[in-house]
């Protein structure tokens, strides 16, 4: 039997129970990117935005497939 050792970590993820916030980070010829997603107050059909005063994506009440479909911004 052959055994494989793997040392290097490539990519991460890492996901935080409590607060529901999932951090996926890869490492890009400019450093490291992330994506922080922000789930806590997640409805059903609720939508991923961008927050760009919380620097984050969010899936909440605010945008859902209900809000687009009665007359939401898109």
């Amino acid at each position: 039997m052959t055994n494989v050792n793997i040392t290097q970590t490539k990519n991460t993820v890492t996901v935080n129970g409590e607060t529901k916030v999932v951090t996926v980070q890869t490492v890009g010829p400019q450093g490291a990117v992330g994506l922080e997603l922000d789930e806590s107050a997640k409805v059903d059909g609720s939508i991923i935005y961008y927050d760009a005063s919380a620097e984050k994506f969010k899936a909440d009440a605010l945008e859902t497939k209900l809000t687009l479909l009665d007359g939401g911004n898109f």
